[in-house]
């Protein structure tokens, strides 16, 4: 690999040479800064993704390239892991370091990655690359595409994807389709199917008013939730606003604004108790809110939804008659009123962590089942405990019958 190398660091000084001296460090949201900083950092990191598919004997690793709920004229760029998750915590090091090298050093960085990390280079590589709708995120793109290119890998661009999308597509690609069809219409049919099963097959709505408004931030989730109206039957209607036909991308809107402001985001026509959700620009950040008939605000954080999802799975998992060990992380920013609430009346076990996601999820992995939120929006429920798959899905089943 020794030719690649060179051919890469000679790449770098040629068309990627490095532009910031201030030194950065790869965190929670991987490398943000001004958009027009970036170029030799995504190339950078089209390298490492190299790198880190290497040490994961060939395993396909996702490079997405988006800046979430910052400004449009920011960007970034984060690593995904085989089975979706975020980067590994020890390569964040690596990251840092091969960002921040000198043109002349990235030669030395790169071999002392690999001597380091014991990496067996004659692996073959596949990474997939996505971005979200920023201008600056086409050209940050090819950047990255280089950097796998120029070291021997195969860059697979999938274009426009909310970063969930490409978590999924990472994981279904790793486990050969057991998860599912690593594509975009894979993706709607498993989240719908799964929707389509907790409201049940009759077509009725019963007290449930099937309408939701939706402030999409003006990025990329607005399309991409748009693609998936086709797949519901019917049973929900979306109304979509801050679509990006005109606004700019997290101006007065999105997910941040909405939790931040504590009021409706502009574009967005709100009727009185209408059910409203907002994304953030790339689509991995969710809040809900409401205005009742005088106009008052009310909010769903992260933590009121971890809160209604903590009580509903404690129900299930009482029902399943499952011995199940269920926890609910959070982060020291959670009200401590819904973690009193959760702890002391619904009796579910709460874990305080730092605040970003890589700690919440590493968390939840000790539970059997895990419900993981930042007040933000970002957040999930997973089931990590392979012992109780089978199980769950079996009562779940019957449940929904």
């Amino acid at each position: 690999m020794d030719d690649e190398i060179d051919q890469a660091a000679k790449l770098a000084r040629e068309k990627h040479p490095k532009r910031n001296a201030t030194p950065i460090q790869y965190g929670t949201a991987g490398f943000r800064a001004k958009s027009s900083m970036l170029d030799y950092v995504l190339y950078r990191m089209g390298l490492l993704a190299v790198l880190r598919s290497k040490y994961k004997t060939g395993s396909t690793i996702g490079l997405i390239v988006t800046a979430s709920h910052n400004p449009e004229e920011d960007n970034g760029v984060k690593l995904i892991d085989p089975m979706g998750e975020m980067l590994e915590r020890s390569w964040e090091h690596y990251a840092t370091q091969l960002v921040n090298a000198s043109d002349d050093d990235l030669n030395s960085v790169l071999r002392g990655i690999i001597d380091q990390a014991s990496i067996k280079t004659e692996v073959a590589v596949k990474v997939v690359i996505a971005r979200d709708t920023r201008p600056s995120s086409v050209p940050l793109s090819l950047a990255a595409q280089d950097g796998v290119q120029v070291l021997g890998g195969q860059a697979i661009d999938y274009g426009l994807l909310i970063t969930p999308q490409l978590h999924y597509i990472v994981r279904c690609m790793n486990t050969r389709g057991a998860y599912g069809d690593p594509t975009e219409a894979g993706y709607y049919t498993k989240i719908a199917s799964a929707f389509l099963k907790l409201r049940g097959g009759d077509g009725s709505h019963g007290n449930y008013h099937p309408v939701v408004q939706v402030d999409g931030a003006n990025g990329v989730g607005a399309p991409k939730l748009q693609s998936i109206i086709p797949y519901l039957n019917g049973m929900l209607g979306i109304k979509i606003s801050n679509d990006g036909s005109s606004g700019k991308l997290n101006h007065n809107c999105g997910a941040d604004f909405v939790k931040v402001q504590q009021k409706a985001p502009e574009g967005m026509r709100v009727e009185p108790n209408q059910r409203c959700v907002s994304f953030d620009g790339d689509g991995d950040r969710i809040v809900f809110f409401y205005q009742d008939q005088s106009g008052k605000f009310f909010l769903v954080d992260g933590d009121k939804i971890a809160t209604l999802l903590a009580g509903y799975l404690k129900e299930v998992v009482a029902q399943s008659g499952l011995e199940l060990k269920f926890g609910l992380v959070q982060t020291a920013y959670a009200n401590g009123s819904s973690t009193d609430y959760i702890n002391n009346k619904l009796n579910v076990h709460v874990v305080c962590v730092p605040t970003g996601v890589k700690y919440l999820h590493h968390e939840a992995m000790n539970f059997d089942i895990g419900v993981y939120f930042e007040a933000n929006g970002h957040g999930t429920v997973s089931y990590f405990s392979s012992a109780y798959i089978h199980p769950i899905m079996e009562i779940s089943n019957a449940l929904c019958q």
